[in-house]
């Protein structure tokens, strides 16, 4: 078993070798979304590895696709389902941020501000800051997302 330091949780998550640093965040009931179902073709399960980045399998080549995509990648950024875990001491940290599957999932919050960053699935992004008024306006012109979304989830179904 291996021992994962998720953010926001104090003690460590305890895993099998070459299990997904995605399972180690879900077993500690971290906030992971996984929009692709963990084939590695969105941002929603980004983070950020802050220790242990060798106690991880390599780097994919569609990991690096999709990484690059992301405005927030750093030389730290992992995808949570396509990173294993092969020893102990890795710490990961979603970035800040929400994700946002659905632009009705905004309406709800039209009025309000956003307490922390909303980000698009797909590309990380950040679609409206931290801080600022969620609009009527704002959320229409995000329908794009529920495009977005709806054509990963549908190359996701067409990978397996």
């Amino acid at each position: 078993m291996k021992r994962v330091h998720v953010d926001q949780i104090s003690d460590p998550v305890l895993i099998a070798t070459n299990k997904r640093l995605c399972d180690a965040m879900q077993a500690g009931q971290s906030r992971l979304l996984m929009a692709c179902g963990g084939k590695g073709l969105c941002a929603t399960c980004h983070v950020y590895v802050e220790n242990g980045m060798a106690m991880l399998s390599p780097i994919t080549p569609r990991e690096r696709l999709s990484l690059a995509m992301l405005g927030a990648a750093r030389a730290n950024s992992r995808l949570a389902c396509q990173a294993k875990v092969l020893g102990d001491g890795v710490r990961a940290v979603p970035p800040s941020g929400t994700y946002v599957e659905a632009s009705s999932s905004l309406d709800s919050l039209i009025g309000r501000r956003a307490e922390a960053p909303i980000l698009h699935p797909v590309d990380g992004r950040v679609l409206v800051e931290a801080g600022k008024i969620i609009t009527r306006s704002r959320v229409r012109e995000l329908a794009f997302v529920d495009v977005d979304v709806a054509e990963l989830k549908s190359r996701s179904l067409s990978q397996k």
